[in-house]
């Protein structure tokens, strides 16, 4: 049997992107910075490098966010597509990007400690103040 191949891309299709291998559940961060950049919180799901291939990226921009992290984005369109730790082995993917076949479970909140107060997040789900080292592991 083939391994699933997920497919994604931006609002015009100027970025597109495909992974293999299973995808880490939907985090949704509340920082600061996912807020200004998204306009809300972010929700992402991720791919091990290894398993992520650019299949089209003549819109790709990549904007320093941080000193640690890298975001990418469509230049033509501006949707919000990649956040990436410098020398890391996973991309984080934002999970509205990916094609609705790709089934996506969600894992919980971090970086609830800067939420915007318009907003409430259900007392079931998981939450962390600030990030977490517990996030769902690659099984690979």
């Amino acid at each position: 049997m083939a391994e699933q191949v997920n497919k994604g891309h931006c609002q015009c299709g100027a970025v597109t992107f495909e992974t293999t291998g299973k995808l880490r559940p939907v985090v949704a961060c509340h920082c600061r910075e996912c807020r200004r950049i998204t306009g809300n919180f972010m929700a992402a799901t991720a791919s091990l490098l290894s398993n992520f291939k650019l299949t089209n990226d003549a819109g790709l921009k990549w904007f320093r966010s941080s000193k640690q992290a890298r975001r990418g984005f469509c230049s033509h369109c501006g949707t919000n597509l990649f956040w990436q730790y410098d020398n890391s082995a996973t991309i984080s993917i934002t999970a509205g990007t990916m094609n609705d076949d790709v089934k996506l479970e969600f894992w919980g909140h971090i970086y609830v400690g800067e939420k915007a107060d318009y907003y409430s997040i259900n007392r079931d789900e998981l939450q962390f103040e600030t990030h977490s080292d517990d996030y769902p592991a690659f099984d690979d």
